[in-house]
Protein backbone atom coordinates (compact mmCIF):
# COMPACT_ATOMS: atom_id res chain seq x y z
CA UNK A 1 0.00 0.00 0.00
CA UNK A 2 2.85 2.56 0.24
CA UNK A 3 3.35 2.48 -3.42
CA UNK A 4 -0.52 3.93 -3.66
CA UNK A 5 -0.20 7.54 -5.82
CA UNK A 6 -2.97 9.65 -5.51
CA UNK A 7 -2.68 9.95 -9.82
CA UNK A 8 -3.31 6.19 -10.01
CA UNK A 9 -6.60 6.62 -7.50
CA UNK A 10 -8.00 9.36 -9.69
CA UNK A 11 -7.30 7.22 -13.06
CA UNK A 12 -9.57 4.32 -11.04
CA UNK A 13 -12.15 6.94 -10.42
CA UNK A 14 -12.45 8.43 -13.62
CA UNK A 15 -12.60 4.55 -15.06
CA UNK A 16 -15.13 3.60 -12.44
CA UNK A 17 -17.20 6.87 -13.69
CA UNK A 18 -16.77 6.78 -17.10
CA UNK A 19 -17.10 2.77 -17.51
CA UNK A 20 -14.24 2.26 -19.67
CA UNK A 21 -10.38 2.74 -20.02
CA UNK A 22 -10.79 4.94 -23.05
CA UNK A 23 -13.52 7.35 -22.09
CA UNK A 24 -11.70 7.88 -19.07
CA UNK A 25 -8.39 8.28 -21.35
CA UNK A 26 -10.34 11.02 -22.84
CA UNK A 27 -10.94 12.80 -19.73
CA UNK A 28 -8.13 12.63 -18.19
CA UNK A 29 -5.81 13.70 -21.37
CA UNK A 30 -4.22 10.67 -21.28
CA UNK A 31 -2.99 7.62 -23.46
CA UNK A 32 -5.31 4.46 -22.50
CA UNK A 33 -2.42 2.54 -22.55
CA UNK A 34 -1.46 5.07 -19.71
CA UNK A 35 -4.20 4.65 -18.37
CA UNK A 36 -3.87 1.00 -18.24
CA UNK A 37 -0.43 0.95 -16.54
CA UNK A 38 -1.99 3.29 -13.91
CA UNK A 39 -4.42 0.82 -13.17
CA UNK A 40 -2.05 -2.20 -13.55
CA UNK A 41 0.55 -0.38 -10.66
CA UNK A 42 -2.44 0.16 -8.26
CA UNK A 43 -3.85 -3.22 -8.44
CA UNK A 44 -0.26 -4.77 -7.93
CA UNK A 45 0.06 -2.00 -4.83
CA UNK A 46 -2.91 -3.00 -3.15
CA UNK A 47 -2.41 -7.07 -4.45
CA UNK A 48 -5.84 -7.73 -6.37
CA UNK A 49 -7.94 -6.54 -9.39
CA UNK A 50 -10.00 -3.43 -8.68
CA UNK A 51 -11.60 -4.02 -12.15
CA UNK A 52 -12.73 -6.96 -14.00
CA UNK A 53 -12.52 -6.36 -17.56
CA UNK A 54 -15.04 -8.06 -20.15
CA UNK A 55 -13.25 -6.93 -22.97
CA UNK A 56 -14.89 -5.38 -26.12
CA UNK A 57 -17.15 -2.06 -25.86
CA UNK A 58 -18.82 -3.63 -22.75
CA UNK A 59 -18.01 -1.39 -19.29
CA UNK A 60 -15.93 -2.69 -17.15
CA UNK A 61 -16.79 -3.64 -13.66
CA UNK A 62 -15.33 -2.50 -10.29
CA UNK A 63 -14.60 -5.52 -7.88
CA UNK A 64 -15.02 -5.75 -4.38
CA UNK A 65 -11.59 -5.50 -3.32
CA UNK A 66 -12.07 -2.22 -5.95
CA UNK A 67 -14.90 -1.35 -3.67
CA UNK A 68 -12.82 -0.70 -0.95
CA UNK A 69 -9.93 0.77 -2.70
CA UNK A 70 -12.55 3.27 -4.35
CA UNK A 71 -14.52 4.55 -1.40
CA UNK A 72 -11.32 5.29 0.68
CA UNK A 73 -9.31 6.71 -2.57
CA UNK A 74 -12.31 9.19 -2.90
CA UNK A 75 -12.03 10.24 0.44
CA UNK A 76 -7.94 10.92 0.11
CA UNK A 77 -8.88 12.53 -3.20
CA UNK A 78 -10.79 14.76 -1.45
CA UNK A 79 -8.51 15.77 1.04
CA UNK A 80 -5.71 16.22 -1.68
CA UNK A 81 -7.98 19.09 -3.15
CA UNK A 82 -8.56 20.36 0.34
CA UNK A 83 -4.55 20.53 0.95
CA UNK A 84 -3.92 21.89 -2.55
CA UNK A 85 -6.93 24.44 -2.29
CA UNK A 86 -5.26 25.55 1.40
CA UNK A 87 -2.08 25.60 -0.36
CA UNK A 88 -3.03 27.71 -3.08
CA UNK A 89 -4.83 30.31 -0.28
CA UNK A 90 -2.04 30.21 1.93
CA UNK A 91 0.21 31.55 -1.31
CA UNK A 92 -2.46 33.99 -1.90
CA UNK A 93 -2.47 35.42 1.80
CA UNK A 94 -5.64 33.75 2.52
CA UNK A 95 -4.53 32.51 5.88
CA UNK A 96 -3.96 33.56 9.22
CA UNK A 97 -1.81 36.23 11.30
CA UNK A 98 -1.60 36.45 15.08
CA UNK A 99 -0.59 40.61 15.85
CA UNK A 100 0.10 41.76 19.32
CA UNK A 101 -0.16 44.96 20.19
CA UNK A 102 -1.43 47.84 22.86
CA UNK A 103 -3.86 50.56 23.25
CA UNK A 104 -2.62 53.50 21.36
CA UNK A 105 -1.67 51.29 18.22
CA UNK A 106 -5.27 49.93 18.55
CA UNK A 107 -6.98 52.60 18.44
CA UNK A 108 -5.04 54.41 15.45
CA UNK A 109 -2.33 52.49 13.70
CA UNK A 110 -4.17 49.15 13.31
CA UNK A 111 -7.63 49.90 11.66
CA UNK A 112 -6.03 50.95 8.93
CA UNK A 113 -3.40 48.17 8.79
CA UNK A 114 -5.96 45.40 8.82
CA UNK A 115 -8.50 47.73 6.58
CA UNK A 116 -5.94 47.55 3.47
CA UNK A 117 -5.20 43.57 4.47
CA UNK A 118 -8.64 42.62 4.43
CA UNK A 119 -9.23 44.63 1.00
CA UNK A 120 -6.60 42.71 -0.11
CA UNK A 121 -7.07 39.68 1.35
CA UNK A 122 -10.74 39.20 2.26
CA UNK A 123 -10.59 35.54 3.48
CA UNK A 124 -7.79 36.00 5.70
CA UNK A 125 -7.89 35.68 9.73
CA UNK A 126 -6.79 38.55 11.84
CA UNK A 127 -6.33 37.73 15.57
CA UNK A 128 -5.13 40.47 17.66
CA UNK A 129 -3.77 39.90 21.17
CA UNK A 130 -2.88 42.71 24.02
CA UNK A 131 0.92 41.93 25.63
CA UNK A 132 2.00 42.73 28.55
CA UNK A 133 4.46 45.47 28.29
CA UNK A 134 6.77 44.48 31.20
CA UNK A 135 8.18 41.04 29.72
CA UNK A 136 6.59 41.00 26.04
CA UNK A 137 7.50 37.58 23.85
CA UNK A 138 7.07 36.52 20.63
CA UNK A 139 5.75 33.18 21.12
CA UNK A 140 3.26 32.15 18.62
CA UNK A 141 2.66 36.10 17.38
CA UNK A 142 3.36 36.34 13.75
CA UNK A 143 3.60 40.50 14.62
CA UNK A 144 4.40 42.55 17.88
CA UNK A 145 4.00 46.20 18.20
CA UNK A 146 5.76 47.03 21.22
CA UNK A 147 8.23 50.18 22.52
CA UNK A 148 10.70 48.53 24.07
CA UNK A 149 13.46 45.57 24.03
CA UNK A 150 11.82 42.13 22.86
CA UNK A 151 12.90 38.52 24.14
CA UNK A 152 13.96 36.02 22.17
CA UNK A 153 14.98 35.56 18.32
CA UNK A 154 13.14 37.99 16.92
CA UNK A 155 13.96 41.04 14.41
CA UNK A 156 12.18 44.03 13.76
CA UNK A 157 11.81 47.56 12.34
CA UNK A 158 11.98 50.69 13.81
CA UNK A 159 8.32 52.35 12.67
CA UNK A 160 8.71 55.83 14.29
CA UNK A 161 9.79 57.83 17.53
CA UNK A 162 6.41 58.73 19.49
CA UNK A 163 7.28 61.99 22.03
CA UNK A 164 5.29 62.21 25.13
CA UNK A 165 3.02 65.82 24.86
CA UNK A 166 1.89 68.46 28.03
CA UNK A 167 -1.78 68.47 28.07
CA UNK A 168 -3.20 71.51 30.36
CA UNK A 169 -5.92 73.74 30.47
CA UNK A 170 -6.06 75.78 27.87
CA UNK A 171 -4.19 79.51 27.41
CA UNK A 172 -2.06 77.51 30.46
CA UNK A 173 0.88 78.60 28.26
CA UNK A 174 1.42 80.69 25.31
CA UNK A 175 2.02 78.12 21.76
CA UNK A 176 5.19 76.20 21.71
CA UNK A 177 7.50 74.13 24.01
CA UNK A 178 7.15 73.94 27.43
CA UNK A 179 10.57 73.24 29.82
CA UNK A 180 10.48 69.91 31.29
CA UNK A 181 11.46 71.05 34.25
CA UNK A 182 8.64 73.39 34.76
CA UNK A 183 6.08 70.21 35.31
CA UNK A 184 8.05 69.79 39.10
CA UNK A 185 5.95 69.79 42.41
CA UNK A 186 2.72 70.99 39.40
CA UNK A 187 -0.71 68.66 40.30
CA UNK A 188 -0.69 66.11 37.52
CA UNK A 189 -3.20 63.14 35.94
CA UNK A 190 -1.50 59.37 35.10
CA UNK A 191 -1.99 56.28 34.71
CA UNK A 192 -1.20 54.01 37.29
CA UNK A 193 2.35 53.46 38.08
CA UNK A 194 2.34 50.60 34.72
CA UNK A 195 5.37 49.90 33.22
CA UNK A 196 4.97 53.06 30.58
CA UNK A 197 4.00 54.91 33.36
CA UNK A 198 7.47 54.12 35.38
CA UNK A 199 9.28 55.12 32.63
CA UNK A 200 7.63 58.39 31.95
CA UNK A 201 8.04 59.44 35.48
CA UNK A 202 12.18 58.38 35.63
CA UNK A 203 12.55 60.27 32.31
CA UNK A 204 10.30 63.44 33.91
CA UNK A 205 13.02 63.41 37.15
CA UNK A 206 16.19 63.10 34.80
CA UNK A 207 14.58 66.53 33.34
CA UNK A 208 14.68 68.09 36.74
CA UNK A 209 10.26 67.53 37.13
CA UNK A 210 8.82 65.64 39.86
CA UNK A 211 5.28 66.06 39.54
CA UNK A 212 2.41 65.89 42.07
CA UNK A 213 0.26 63.04 41.47
CA UNK A 214 -3.05 64.12 42.79
CA UNK A 215 -5.30 61.59 40.55
CA UNK A 216 -4.20 58.28 38.67
CA UNK A 217 -6.73 56.18 36.67
CA UNK A 218 -6.70 54.23 33.66
CA UNK A 219 -7.85 55.51 30.28
CA UNK A 220 -6.43 58.48 28.17
CA UNK A 221 -9.72 59.61 27.49
CA UNK A 222 -10.38 59.51 31.42
CA UNK A 223 -7.09 61.34 32.31
CA UNK A 224 -8.28 64.22 29.23
CA UNK A 225 -11.40 64.54 31.08
CA UNK A 226 -9.66 65.60 34.47
CA UNK A 227 -7.28 67.94 33.21
CA UNK A 228 -10.38 69.54 31.17
CA UNK A 229 -12.07 70.46 34.57
CA UNK A 230 -8.85 71.39 35.55
CA UNK A 231 -7.69 68.64 38.62
CA UNK A 232 -4.11 68.88 37.26
CA UNK A 233 -2.35 68.77 33.72
CA UNK A 234 -1.53 65.16 32.08
CA UNK A 235 1.36 63.54 29.83
CA UNK A 236 0.61 61.53 27.43
CA UNK A 237 2.03 59.95 24.10
CA UNK A 238 1.15 61.55 21.06
CA UNK A 239 -0.95 58.58 19.49
CA UNK A 240 -3.70 58.88 22.64
CA UNK A 241 -3.79 61.98 21.76
CA UNK A 242 -4.38 62.19 18.43
CA UNK A 243 -6.93 59.21 18.96
CA UNK A 244 -8.60 60.97 21.12
CA UNK A 245 -8.70 63.96 18.68
CA UNK A 246 -7.37 66.10 21.62
CA UNK A 247 -5.99 69.08 19.57
CA UNK A 248 -9.63 70.20 18.23
CA UNK A 249 -10.90 70.29 21.97
CA UNK A 250 -10.72 74.08 22.71
CA UNK A 251 -10.65 73.12 26.28
CA UNK A 252 -7.04 71.48 26.13
CA UNK A 253 -3.51 73.00 25.49
CA UNK A 254 -1.42 70.43 23.81
CA UNK A 255 2.41 71.66 24.31
CA UNK A 256 5.44 69.59 23.33
CA UNK A 257 8.29 69.33 26.26
CA UNK A 258 11.87 70.61 26.20
CA UNK A 259 13.94 67.85 26.81
CA UNK A 260 10.42 65.84 24.88
CA UNK A 261 9.73 62.07 26.39
CA UNK A 262 10.10 59.79 23.77
CA UNK A 263 9.81 56.13 23.01
CA UNK A 264 10.52 54.54 19.80
CA UNK A 265 7.94 52.28 18.37
CA UNK A 266 8.66 49.12 16.39
CA UNK A 267 7.81 46.19 14.99
CA UNK A 268 8.75 42.83 16.27
CA UNK A 269 8.65 38.97 14.44
CA UNK A 270 10.15 35.77 15.08
CA UNK A 271 13.67 35.46 13.18
CA UNK A 272 14.00 31.58 12.87
CA UNK A 273 9.70 31.34 11.84
CA UNK A 274 9.35 31.09 8.25
CA UNK A 275 6.77 33.70 7.55
CA UNK A 276 3.73 33.57 5.40
CA UNK A 277 2.70 35.73 2.75
CA UNK A 278 0.39 37.53 4.94
CA UNK A 279 2.54 37.91 7.62
CA UNK A 280 5.03 39.15 5.02
CA UNK A 281 2.38 42.12 3.76
CA UNK A 282 1.12 42.82 6.93
CA UNK A 283 4.58 43.92 8.19
CA UNK A 284 4.86 45.87 5.00
CA UNK A 285 1.46 48.04 5.20
CA UNK A 286 2.18 48.40 8.54
CA UNK A 287 5.41 50.20 7.75
CA UNK A 288 3.65 52.44 5.02
CA UNK A 289 0.93 53.41 7.20
CA UNK A 290 3.26 54.02 10.58
CA UNK A 291 5.28 56.40 8.12
CA UNK A 292 2.33 57.88 7.49
CA UNK A 293 1.48 58.77 11.26
CA UNK A 294 5.09 59.72 11.66
CA UNK A 295 4.56 62.69 8.96
CA UNK A 296 1.42 63.94 10.86
CA UNK A 297 3.89 63.97 13.68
Amino acid sequence: MVNVELRHLRAMAVVAEEGTFGQAAVRLGYTQSSVSQQIAALEKAVGGAVFDRPGGPRPVRITPLGEVVLAHGRDLLAKATELTDAVDRFRAGHGRIDIGTFQSVSNLILPSVISRLLDEHPGCDIRLSDVKPEAPRIGDLDLLFHDDAVEGDVEHVKLFDEPYLLVTSAGTFPDGPVRTRLLDDVPMVAWPPTHHQRWLERTLARAGAQPRFVFRTTGHETILSMVRVGIGWAVLPWLALHGNDAWSDERLGIHRLSPSPTRELSLHWPAWRTESPLAIRARAIAVDVARAVAEQM
